[in-house]
Parts: structure tokens; sequence; C-alpha cells
């Protein structure tokens, strides 16, 4: 039996990191996932809103560099349990534990995200409804070649419908 999970999306709003009681870092964060929903009169889009949870040094890295909007990439295992609530019921939470969790832009392209939402006055969150539309892929200008060693040729130009996420 398997059970993992892997996930890309965009954080809805700042990593809340906390410290338990002996010390360790725990950092809690929704992930907006997208999800094609085929419709008869056309293919729109819908987002899954999925909680996660990270720990030690993955909370410590994500409380001082993710933030809200930022794409990240998530690796774990789905978890529940369940409590027992200040009123006497019982609450069940699920969520995704993950054991390695990735910053998927560059700091660059992070800060000229932030900056044109804050250019279009976009507060809202990223995608919090049922009319929730992907932004448009825009090519980013070629950077200067570097003889790395790795490259042998021509960049490739990959679309997000080139991927099989």
């Amino acid at each position: 039996m398997i059970n993992r999970v892997v996930l890309v999306g965009r954080l809805t709003k700042d990593v809340e990191v906390r410290k338990t009681q002996t010390g360790l870092s725990v950092a809690s964060f929704t992930v907006a996932c997208d999800r094609r929903v085929s419709r008869q009169d056309g293919s729109q889009q819908s987002a899954d809103f999925i909680n996660c949870v990270a720990w030690r040094q993955s909370a410590d890295f994500l409380g001082q560099y993710a933030r809200k909007g930022a794409m990240v990439g998530a690796e774990g295992r789905i978890s529940t349990r369940s409590y027992d609530r200040q009123d006497g019921t019982k609450a069940y939470v699920t969520e995704v534990v993950c054991d390695n969790v990735n910053l998927l832009e560059s700091k660059s392209q992070s800060a000229a995200r932030a900056a044109q939402s804050e250019s279009n006055n976009y507060n809202s969150g990223y995608g919090f409804d049922n009319n929730y539309q992907q932004p448009s892929y825009q090519p980013q200008p070629s950077a200067p070649a570097v003889d790395d060693g790795y490259s042998n040729g021509s960049s490739l130009d990959i679309s997000n419908d080139d991927l099989p996420f």
C-alpha cells in the first residue's frame, strides 16, 4: 500500500510557524492546486485547497521565505487525526504531512508577481472562488548564455499544457 502525495500550487496565505513545547518548529499552510473540470459548455478550471504541515527545518525555511501566492512543490503523505473540541464534539482533520517542500519560482519572479498584484490592487488572494482562472503563461526573456557544463544547445520552450501535472 502506498500513501504518497505530490502537490504543486500556490500558497493561499503566509505560512504560520509555531513551536511545540519541546521546541520543534511546525508550519501550517494551504496550497491551492488547479483542478480542471470538464463541462458540456467547455473546459473550466477550479481549485482544491489542501491543508499541509511541515516540521523542523522545512517549517523554518517556509516561515522565512514563503509568502502568500508563492508557487510551491510539496511531497508527503496524507494524515488523518481527530481531537475533542472545547464544546465536547469530536473534530476530524485531514492534511498532508510534508517530507519535502520547495519554492518553485525565483526570488525575482516572486517579487515581480507581488508588485504586479499590488499594482492591480489584487489583494483578495489567489483563486478563492469557483471562478478561479489560472494566469496565462507569459514567457520570460531568456537569460544570457552561461557555460555551466550542462547546456548542450538551445533551450526548450515548454508551456503549462506540456507539463504532466
